[in-house]
């Protein structure tokens, strides 16, 4: 693709976060909305009232707005039913896409997608919108100086209390399927390290507001031997942890703390042989090492670079496949009682 083109998006899915994408778009030189998307026609009339499209195809459905205008990119800000759907019609129409999480519905609906891309010659990722937070990719930098050794154990803590309302709080796993995908995408990230098994344990506090599935604690091995753990409640009241979850990190020669905010600890073995080793605080930068910090902004902002110099986008299917592979694994194993092998 010449760098000189424009790049014409039609974004799918015209709800509340769909504000956040129209306006990143709007700020890169070079990209065009030329089409608005969203089985409530009204919707999508009143996002491009509200951003100012004067010049958009608006419809409720996809394959006419495909038809008429040819976009380059496909925006999928669907609701996650209706993510594989979307991303395969978009795919098969000779667009790129880039996708709101999770990806598919299922990991074979997952491969399905990747092949489509394959297929089709073009890029295809997903918003993994916590990667590009400052605070995990400074810790991320500086795991990367190796200092530390190699990483042995991580574990993550998520408690929040939250009341969402809605279709939450009817969902089965509504934990693990609607946000433990992020934490453990925050974990490969953080690690470098792939999924291996898994063994879940998932229960409904007697005090939850929810359905189902409100509370999980998972233990998955990684490659390398690494292993990862994950506690996580969505009906926990008091002390919250931050969204991006709380995290220790050990290797050989030291550990990591990070609260997922700005509170960023590494302590570093200074002299061992005794009982107790000896350690010294370490001084993490404070700021990341790049400018990919904006959450969904650099998200999208990365995707487009990528189509232009035609590289693989960070989050690109066949990467995010193993996050989901994940997610699905710990509900196998919570509904069996047993450990799962990991494959994607």
């Amino acid at each position: 693709m010449q760098k000189e083109e424009t790049l014409r998006v039609v974004l799918v899915g015209c709800g509340s976060m769909s504000g956040t994408w129209i306006e990143t778009v709007q700020g890169l030189p070079g990209v065009e909305i030329v089409g608005l998307v969203d089985i409530r026609v009204e919707a999508a009339q009143s996002r491009a009232q509200v951003h100012h499209l004067t010049d958009v195809v608006i419809s409720s459905q996809l394959t006419d707005v495909l038809e008429q205008i040819h976009p380059d990119v496909v925006f999928n800000c669907t609701i996650p039913e209706a993510h594989y759907e979307t991303t395969l019609e978009a795919l098969e129409a000779g667009c790129h896409v880039l996708s709101e999480k999770p990806m598919a519905d299922s990991l074979e609906s997952a491969r399905k997608l990747i092949s489509a891309a394959q297929r089709a010659n073009r890029r295809f990722a997903v918003m993994q919108n916590r990667r590009y937070d400052a605070n995990i990719r400074r810790a991320k930098a500086y795991l990367a100086t190796g200092e530390l050794g190699s990483l042995t154990t991580v574990n993550s803590d998520f408690y929040i209390g939250a009341h969402f309302g809605g279709f939450r709080d009817e969902m089965h796993h509504v934990l693990l399927l609607d946000m433990a995908i992020h934490t453990f995408d925050a974990a490969r990230f953080l690690t470098g390290a792939n999924p291996v098994s898994v063994y879940c344990q998932e229960w409904n506090p007697a005090d939850s507001w929810y359905t189902h599935g409100a509370s999980a604690v998972a233990i998955f091995e990684m490659t390398g031997g690494l292993i990862y753990t994950y506690r996580g409640s969505w009906c926990a009241e008091g002390l919250p942890t931050t969204w991006e979850s709380d995290w220790r990190l050990i290797a050989p020669q030291g550990s990591m703390k990070w609260d997922g905010g700005t509170s960023l600890q590494v302590q570093q073995v200074s002299e061992s042989g005794k009982f107790l080793s000896s350690f010294r605080d370490i001084d993490v930068p404070s700021s990341a090492p790049d400018t990919k910090t904006q959450g969904h902004a650099s998200a999208i902002e990365d995707f487009i670079s990528c189509l232009r110099e035609d590289r693989e986008p960070e989050t690109a299917g066949t990467d995010n496949i193993k996050s989901l592979a994940m997610v699905f694994a710990a509900i196998e194993s919570a509904e069996t009682g047993k450990r799962v092998e990991i494959s994607w």
